[in-house]
């Protein structure tokens, strides 16, 4: 069965038994087509799955909306954030000139930049809303350094499913799949309307994942794992995680 008439065959089948027989009987199928996301286990888990595979076979490729920048907001809203820790501040009080962003996992050639590093690869800027699961947002232009790039210079194996992020807070970190990796809106932000990114948004560097809530754009981020499985790392899902009660999967 070709890609496409694989594709059209799933789509109706999540449709005719989400309609039909059940969300149980859709996350079936999905699980068959690998449209599984990593929390679909518990009560919640098979419209969670009939949400991620349903995006993933209908809006792929859908863009973030881009915004013209007479709509950029006035007074960005910074959240909280946990205590920087003594490193941070070191590296702060350096200009960040010794940061460095690890990429290690499932790459054939695993390596370290600097920011100098990531600004020399091809960069873009968007003008794109932070949506938050609290209810607030903003309006930004962001400029970085596509993720796919980034990890296509080191190699990603083709087995790879996940890409798992960390913050400089060592329990802060987050995950997506390779169709997010591979979208061109997902950044390595560095800068934030003509200037660098102040670190109360996040500075040196976030990752942008603009077609997902607010908690997807992690700050601070330092290390970049690429993996075949999510399992050994802590769930959104767990009271420990600092997403604790948010889906894997969190795309608008």
């Amino acid at each position: 069965m070709s890609k496409m008439s694989r594709r059209k065959f799933v789509t109706a089948g999540l449709a005719a038994t989400a309609g039909v027989s059940g969300l149980g009987v859709a996350a079936n199928l999905a699980k068959r087509y690998g449209l599984v996301p990593p929390d679909s286990g518990g009560i919640y888990g098979p419209g969670e799955t009939l949400t991620y595979a349903a995006q993933r076979l209908f809006a792929r490729h859908s863009l973030a909306r881009e915004f013209p920048r007479s709509m950029i907001s006035k007074v960005p809203f910074a959240n909280d954030m946990p205590p920087l820790n003594d490193a941070f501040k070191r590296l702060q009080a350096g200009a960040f000139a010794d940061w460095r962003l690890s990429v290690e996992g499932m790459v054939a050639r695993p390596a370290s930049y600097s920011l100098a590093d990531l600004r020399s690869f091809p960069v873009r800027s968007q003008i794109t809303e932070v949506v938050c699961e609290e209810g607030w947002s903003y309006v930004a232009e962001w400029t970085g350094t596509p993720l796919f790039d980034v990890l296509k210079a080191s190699g990603i194996l083709p087995k790879a499913r996940y890409l798992v992020y960390f913050s400089t807070d060592p329990d802060w970190w987050e995950s997506i799949d390779m169709a997010d990796v591979q979208h061109p809106q997902t950044l390595l932000a560095w800068g934030m309307n003509d200037g660098d990114l102040p670190v109360a948004f996040g500075g040196p560097l976030r990752l942008r994942v603009p077609r997902q809530l607010g908690y997807k754009s992690v700050k601070f981020v330092n290390r970049l794992m690429v993996t075949d499985s999510l399992k050994g790392f802590v769930s959104a899902l767990d009271p420990k995680s600092p997403n604790s009660g948010y889906a894997w999967y969190a795309g608008i």
